[in-house]
C-alpha cells in the first residue's frame, strides 16, 4: 500500500511536559494504535497533541515501514479485527502468528480491502417516516475504534449500491465514490455516481459524470490516487474501471482487448509497485485456487491510455497439490510472495505463501481467541496503521 507522507517540523505546543516536545512526539510514535486511542482520554494536552497533523502524519510514516496482516472474522453479529506482523520471506517450516485484537463493529455489507487504514462498508438503517431500511455508507478504522456515518446519498439509494474508499496522497484528502445500480436485463447496471469528500465542515454527495453504464464488481483497490475496479459492460465482458478521486473522472481500459482473454473467476486486484497488477489462476472455471492449478498468471497495468499491460506466468512446484485446497488469492507481498487464504473456515485459521522464485510453499497459522475458531475470516494484507480522525 502506497501513501506519502510530507515532512513538517514539529509544532510548540507549549506543553508543560517535562520533555520536549518533538521527543515526545517520537516516543508516541513507536506505541501501538490502541495505546495512542487510550493517551487521547488522559488529558485535553495530550489529546490535542495526539491528534494534531504532525503527530499523525509521523505516526502514519512508522506504520508505512512496518505493514500488518489484518483479518476479520464474523463473529454472529459483529465483525472483529485483528491485526498481526507481516512475515517477509518466512521459512519453509510453517508456524503461528499471534494476532492482536482491534475493533469491533457491528456485521456490515460489502467489508472490502482497506484503504490507508481505513474500511468503507454499509448497514442497515431506518430514517425518521419510514418503514424500509436503506443501506448508509459508513467509514471505520479499525486501529481506533472510530466510525463515521455518512449522510444519505441522493436520490435515495437502497440495496443496490456500491462504495468504495479513496486516497488522494496528493491532495492528503479521503474521498467516497457511490454509485446507484438499477437491474437491467438481468444485471446490476451503475446509472448514477456520486463523491464526497471527508474532512470538510459539511459531508454532502456530488453528482459525477460517467459515460459508460457499466456492471461493477466487488473487486477493487485505490493506488496513489486512483480507484480500480473490475466490471462488464455490454462487449466488454472484462474491462477495468479507473475513476481518478484528485480529478474526479472516469476512464476505461478493455482487458480482453489487450490479453485476448476473459479475467478469471479468481482475478484479485494487487498494487505491484505502484501499478495495478491482475493476479489469476489459470483455470477459468473456478473463483478459487485449488490443487488442480497448475499456474497463476500476474498482469501488469503498464499504460491505461494505451492499454498497455505486461504478463508474468508463475509455473507451480508438484508440492502444490498437497498443500493448497480450496482457496482465495489475498495479494502479493513485495513481487515475488503471493499470500493464500482458505476459502471455507477452518480450525485453527492460517494463511498460505507461496514465493515465486523460490517456489517455496509456506503455511503460516494465526493464533486467535478460541471462540473465534472456525469463524470465517478475510485477510488483508500491507495493512497501515493510521490514527488520524475524520
Amino acid at each position: 500500500m502506497n501513501v506519502s507522507v510530507l515532512t513538517i517540523s514539529p509544532p510548540v505546543m507549549g506543553s508543560s511536559l517535562p520533555i520536549p516536545d518533538d521527543l515526545v512526539f517520537e516516543i508516541f510514535s513507536r506505541l501501538p494504535s490502541k495505546a495512542i486511542a487510550r493517551c487521547r482520554c488522559v488529558s485535553k494536552l495530550l489529546a490535542s497533541m495526539l491528534r494534531s497533523h504532525y503527530f499523525t502524519e509521523l505516526f502514519l510514516t512508522k506504520s508505512c515501514a512496518r505493514p500488518q496482516l489484518l483479518f476479520a472474522f464474523e463473529d454472529d453479529s459483529e465483525v472483529v479485527f485483528f491485526s498481526s506482523p507481516q512475515p517477509e520471506n518466512p521459512e519453509e517450516n510453517s508456524y503461528v502468528l499471534a494476532a492482536n485484537q482491534l475493533a469491533r463493529i457491528p456485521s456490515s455489507y460489502g467489508l472490502s480491502a482497506p484503504t490507508s487504514g481505513f474500511f468503507c462498508y454499509k448497514v442497515e438503517q431506518t430514517f425518521e417516516g419510514m418503514k424500509v431500511p436503506e443501506f448508509v455508507p459508513v467509514i471505520c478504522n479499525p486501529s481506533t475504534g472510530q466510525s463515521l456515518t455518512l449522510p444519505r446519498l441522493k436520490p435515495t439509494m437502497r440495496q443496490g449500491a456500491h462504495s468504495h474508499l479513496g486516497y488522494d496522497p496528493v491532495s492528503k484528502e479521503f474521498k467516497v465514490l457511490s454509485m446507484e445500480t438499477s437491474f437491467v436485463s438481468g444485471e446490476w447496471i451503475s446509472l448514477k455516481h456520486q463523491v464526497l469528500t471527508l474532512g470538510t465542515e459539511k459531508l454532502s454527495w456530488r453528482l459525477v459524470e460517467c459515460s459508460i453504464p457499466h456492471c461493477p464488481s466487488t473487486k477493487w483497490i485505490c493506488i496513489n490516487g486512483v480507484l480500480y475496479y473490475t466490471a462488464t459492460a455490454g462487449y466488454w465482458s472484462s474491462m477495468v474501471v479507473c475513476f481518478d478521486f484528485k480529478s474526479e473522472k472516469f476512464s476505461f481500459v478493455n482487458f480482453m482487448e489487450a490479453s485476448g482473454k476473459e479475467m478469471h473467476g479468481s482475478t484479485t486486484l494487487i498494487n505491484y509497485n505502484g501499478k495495478l497488477g491482475l493476479l489469476m489462476s489459470e483455470d477459468t472455471g473456478y473463483d478459487y485456487i485449488c490443487g488442480a492449478s497448475k499456474s497463476l498468471e500476474l498482469w501488469v497495468l503498464r499504460d491505461a491510455g494505451k492499454n498497455e499491460w505486461s504478463e508474468h506466468v508463475y509455473v507451480l512446484p508438484p508440492s502444490w497439490e498437497d498443500v493448497v485446497s480450496a482457496m482465495s488469492i489475498s495479494g502479493m507481498v513485495g513481487t515475488n510472495e503471493i499470500v493464500l487464504a482458505p476459502l471455507f473456515r477452518n480450525v485453527p485459521p492460517y494463511v498460505i505463501y507461496y514465493n515465486v522464485e523460490r517456489k517455496t510453499i509456506t503455511k503460516v497459522g494465526i493464533q486467535v481467541m478460541e471462540a473465534l475458531q472456525g469463524k470465517r475470516f478475510y485477510t488483508f494484507l500491507n495493512y497501515v496503521e493510521d490514527v488520524k480522525f475524520l
